[in-house]
């Protein structure tokens, strides 16, 4: 078996009222080294040590595991994965959906499988149970997609997305999306649910049409999940306000949270400068959209000749 490598683009979740069903990757990477092994031993970067198991009961190894059985298979090759992640756990980047998309291409490599896109989107989402991450992270993109435990349906939007800045505000604390789902209501009005999807049917219309400016405005209108996030970040009213001065056509919270993203058609250093000064507390990055996602290099056995 070749030594292998495994690369997933972060993602970022809703896009304000796209909840649960729109995504977009973005150009922020975990990756992870495979090299066949006696057992199944896993490598993370001492900073997620405390929330990343070292053996079977990580999550790429139960995406493999789960993968495999879709799949008739129950044996999986044992491998050291060795990982190098850029995208902060529990922040709302999708840390999660990189490693259960890793898993089913580690699954794909070691059983040959020869996977579509739409069947590894298949099993993401049974694992998952919603495809908002980890059909970008598969995919690449800005995704739409519909899953209701059948086989999920989704369009992809790749053309004049690259172009786009998301500039990331993460502060310094996790938030569990269980916890944060836990704060959303039961039930919604009749009057309440048409101003929502509408908000995100316009979205959705605005993204595939370049008009960032009113997409940026729909995000901002969300009444699914931000209006009951927001309280648990304080910092949301003013950097919205700080990232609307600075230019961005909106602002809205990253999946569960607590990562803001503000979307711009233009960008300089100097603005986020500006932005870190003023909120040194925050961690600011600007990203560009992925569109190609989860990808794999093989690297060949290389023979060692004697002198």
């Amino acid at each position: 078996m070749n030594n292998f490598t495994i690369t997933v683009p972060a993602t970022s979740a809703n896009l304000g009222p796209g909840f649960d069903s729109v995504g977009i990757a973005l150009t922020k990477y975990a990756t992870f080294h495979c090299e066949p092994s006696d057992d199944w031993h896993f490598i993370v970067p001492e900073a997620d040590r405390p929330f990343i198991p070292a053996g079977t009961d990580n999550l790429v190894y139960q995406a493999a595991s789960f993968t495999a059985r879709e799949y008739g298979q129950k044996e999986l090759i044992p491998c050291t994965v060795t990982s190098s992640n850029d995208v902060p756990v529990s922040r709302g980047l999708g840390s999660s959906s990189t490693a259960v998309v890793a898993g089913i291409e580690l699954a794909n490599q070691l059983l040959d499988l020869n996977l579509s896109e739409q069947e590894k989107v298949v099993v993401a989402c049974k694992i998952e149970g919603h495809p908002d991450n980890v059909a970008p992270a598969i995919c690449g993109g800005i995704v739409i997609a519909h899953y209701d435990y059948d086989v999920p349906k989704y369009v992809k939007l790749t053309n004049g997305v690259k172009s786009l800045q998301w500039l990331t505000v993460v502060p310094d604390f996790h938030l569990k999306t269980e916890e944060a789902r836990d704060l959303l209501p039961k039930h919604f009005s009749y009057k309440e649910a048409v101003y929502a999807s509408s908000t995100g049917n316009v979205l959705v219309a605005a993204l595939a049409q370049h008009d960032w400016k009113l997409a940026g405005e729909m995000m901002e209108k969300d009444r699914f999940h931000q209006v009951y996030r927001s309280p648990l970040l304080p910092d949301f009213a003013p950097v919205s306000k700080a990232l609307k001065t600075a230019g961005s056509a909106g602002t809205y919270v990253s999946g569960a949270g607590p990562t803001m993203i503000g979307l711009f058609e233009e960008l300089e250093e100097k603005e986020v400068e500006e932005l870190r000064s003023v909120f040194p507390h925050l961690h600011f990055e600007s990203l560009r959209t992925d569109t190609e996602g989860v990808r794999v290099e093989v690297h060949a056995h290389q023979e060692v000749s004697e002198a």
